[in-house]
């Protein structure tokens, strides 16, 4: 990378980690103290948690395609503004309504895809793919650090204060932005980072595709759900003083860290994704099953929590992963967009329904509704087609290049689909890395190119 994409990187990286620091360290901590607001029910708890996902979910593409024609700055510092109002309006609540206002109005601050669209406008093609994995691993280590900042701040400021943390954090998105993150020259239009409106019909029919959409649904309705009761079991149930649940989220989380690189390196390197994906999913019904059988037993339960939380992180990892093999040449952002929205709304119907589960029946009932939706999921997956080692190739195009797709799919071995988008000057090939031919693309297409 060079000096100004290493700049970018940074500012956007820090940027995006703010953020989501103090969204996730409400998770362990909003059922815990959400009885200190007047009008608190589990039902509102859960829709407390759950509605940051549906703003989230409806603003974050309409943002990105607006970004295309005002310019990306803007509507992140627009979207960051909203944020921060939104953490004030929750901060200064002493109603459960105002506190889902407040998360309500978080969400519409919905810039995560246009800040991938600006990171793309910032690094080149060959930085990109690298700059993207920073960004993947700075959410990763955010929720990390959340899970244990969270309790402990909780205990010392109470949930205004991670509020009034989280309007600070904002605020320093915001100076990141304007001070650190640079300007691009020219807006770039990226298939492989954004969303392309001409997508999005053929994807929503791609079936390999809804597969992987109703799997990151279900995985954040599990977690949503989970951490209605997480919490409280662990102080009612179990007798663990809420001053001392990050001890255990450390250990739990790190332990299951540890025991998940493994299998994440199988799965890439190894290339026996299919098998630790499902593997993950059956692992994740296992967790929610213990969860929902150890109410009174501190060794089932705490076990049940690292295997949840082993197999989220796996999943995390993996799903973005096979969205971006099984999109189409030229569909990863657009699918990835899809993808993102499904995520959302599934983290918003998960703290509904656990909220309504917990509040009408009791917290085990959360779990078992988790572990069946989940064991649903597993019967999909195990359906899917094994992904190929695919990935995709990115041309620029001269005003001399005429590519007709049918040269490229019959005659060089490998390419497995070609898509040119009307405006932009680049093709997307979609190749299976162990069989493609780079100096047969080399000759159809008359001139050199760089795998």
């Amino acid at each position: 990378m060079n000096p100004l994409e290493r700049k970018s990187l940074f500012g956007l990286a820090s940027l995006y980690a703010f953020r989501m620091i103090g969204l996730f360290m409400l998770l362990p901590v909003l059922s815990l103290y959400a009885g200190q607001y007047t009008g608190s029910t589990t039902i509102l708890v859960g829709v407390a948690l759950g509605i940051y996902g549906l703003t989230q979910g409806i603003f974050q593409i309409p943002l990105g395609f607006i970004s295309d024609r005002i310019g990306r700055k803007p509507v992140i510092f627009t979207g960051m503004l909203i944020f921060f109002l939104g953490s004030m309006l929750a901060a200064m609540s002493d109603s459960m309504w105002g506190l889902i206002a407040g998360r309500a109005l978080q969400g519409v601050g919905a810039v995560a895809s246009t800040i991938m669209a600006l990171l793309s406008d910032l690094t080149t093609e060959q930085s990109r793919t690298k700059a993207m994995a920073v960004i993947g691993g700075s959410i990763g280590v955010s929720f990390a650090l959340s899970m244990i900042a969270g309790p402990i701040l909780a205990n010392l400021w109470g949930l205004a204060g991670l509020f009034w943390l989280t309007a600070i954090l904002s605020i320093f998105g915001i100076l990141i932005l304007i001070f650190i993150v640079p300007s691009p020259a020219v807006l770039s239009s990226n298939a492989e980072s954004q969303a392309v409106p001409e997508m999005f019909s053929k994807l929503l029919k791609d079936k390999e595709l809804l597969r992987l959409n109703f799997g990151i649904a279900v995985l954040h309705f599990a977690q949503m759900a989970t951490w209605i009761s997480v919490p409280l079991i662990l102080e009612q149930g179990l007798n663990f003083g809420r001053e001392g649940h990050w001890v255990i989220y450390l250990t739990v989380l790190g332990l299951s860290f540890i025991c998940m690189l493994p299998f994440l390196i199988m799965a890439e390197i190894k290339q026996k994704i299919k098998s630790v994906f499902v593997g993950a999913i059956l692992l994740l019904a296992i967790g929610e099953i213990l969860l929902g059988s150890g109410l009174d037993n501190k060794v089932i339960f705490l076990l049940g929590l690292f295997i949840f939380f082993m197999a989220f992180n796996l999943l995390e990892a993996t799903l973005p992963s096979l969205v971006s093999k099984l999109a189409p040449a030229g569909g990863k952002g657009t699918a990835m967009g899809i993808y993102s929205t499904s995520q959302f709304l599934g983290a918003f119907l998960g703290g509904v329904s656990g909220g309504l589960v917990a509040h009408h029946f009791n917290h085990s009932g959360v779990f078992w509704l988790a572990a069946t939706l989940i064991a649903i999921w597993a019967i999909f997956a195990l359906t899917m087609k094994k992904p190929l080692h695919l990935k995709t190739l990115t041309i620029q195009l001269t005003s001399k290049d005429i590519i007709v797709v049918d040269d490229y799919i019959n005659v060089v071995p490998g390419v497995c689909d070609v898509v040119l988008i009307e405006g932009q000057q680049l093709a997307y090939f979609k190749i299976d890395v162990d069989r493609f031919c780079p100096e047969s693309m080399e000759k159809v297409l008359g001139r050199k190119i760089y795998f």
